[in-house]
């Protein structure tokens, strides 16, 4: 099933996004049934988040298929799009802090009011269109968890004012009143304690367990999770090959069966959530790098992530 009402299934096979410079990230293989719990872990600069904009057809992709509720990438961009939502996405959709929460919500559900409601929804009288408003609203705020009467000064409470948490249901809220099918959140557990970090991820387990898909940027996924579907991206770093008395490089391997990094094709971005172990992927022409970089054949850039990649790509959608 491709979609439910509340959720939408996501797959992906042999997906990438490429920079001028390099990839940001490749070889991404998994599929999230309607209402799963996507979180994508990787070290800073892997691509999470790309493959987060990719997923939710603010990116176009470069290598592989991506499908959304059926819709397939990047072929139906503008239709993932008004399928899905993002939260907490520096310099794409993020709080603003001079305003207060209650300006944030205001602004949003007139924005929904306006271009997301039905030709008959606006043909109804005003009383009934602010009724309705403050119903999404309320039930949005209850779905994140965040209550108005904790906040210092309530609805008034400016944003920079909000503790991260606090931040983090608030943009959740913001993104669910376009009731979309696939909710994605960047940055999930970043500064946040033990205790906030256990409570983030209950808010969007309980989201993905009401039937709302959620992909989830992550630095550590919950523990002992097992309906967590687990992509990783990024890859650990070649293995400086030590020179011999004649000045030659000695090729030095880090897999079990001995292979020398010459000689492999390794993907370590491509992980099912459904087994949690890793798939080999096709190989691929290696990313063109910059003037001053190695020939594209060399190792470093075969399956492993490209922070100049990442960088550019986030550029080009204008996040730098």
């Amino acid at each position: 099933m491709d979609s439910t009402p509340h959720g939408a299934a996501v797959t992906a096979a042999g997906f990438g996004v490429k920079g001028p410079r390099g990839w940001a990230f490749r070889n991404i293989d998994f599929m999230a049934a309607p209402g799963s719990l996507i979180a994508v872990q990787g070290p800073s600069g892997s691509g999470r988040t790309c493959l987060l904009l990719a997923l939710t057809g603010r990116m176009k992709s470069a290598a592989g298929t991506a499908e959304v509720g059926g819709l397939p990438l990047p072929k139906k961009k503008a239709a993932v799009r008004s399928v899905t939502a993002l939260a907490h996405v520096p310099g794409v959709a993020e709080l603003d802090p001079a305003l207060t929460v209650g300006e944030h919500l205001r602004e949003r559900a007139l924005l929904q009011g306006r271009f997301g409601a039905s030709l008959r929804a606006l043909l109804k009288p005003r009383r009934e269109r602010r009724a309705a408003a403050r119903a999404l609203v309320d039930t949005a705020l209850t779905a994140a968890g965040l209550d108005l009467e904790s906040l210092p000064k309530g609805i008034r409470t400016s944003v920079r004012d909000l503790e991260r948490l606090e931040a983090l249901r608030l943009s959740v809220a913001l993104a669910l009143i376009g009731g979309p099918r696939l909710l994605a959140v960047d940055d999930t557990d970043l500064k946040l304690s033990d205790d906030e970090r256990a409570a983030a991820w209950k808010m969007l387990h309980d989201l993905a367990a009401a039937g709302t898909t959620v992909l989830a940027v992550c630095s550590e996924p919950p523990v002992g999770d097992e309906d967590v579907v687990l992509v990783r991206t990024g890859g650990r770093p070649e293995p400086t090959a030590p020179e011999d008395a004649s000045g030659s490089s000695t090729a030095t391997t880090d897999s079990e069966d001995g292979e020398t990094p010459e000689g492999r094709e390794e993907s370590e971005t491509g992980e099912t959530g459904e087994t949690g172990k890793g798939t080999q992927g096709e190989p691929e022409p290696a990313g063109t790098g910059s003037a001053d970089s190695a020939p594209a054949e060399t190792p470093a850039d075969d399956g492993h992530h490209d922070e100049e990649g990442t960088a550019d790509a986030l550029a080009e959608t204008g996040r730098a």
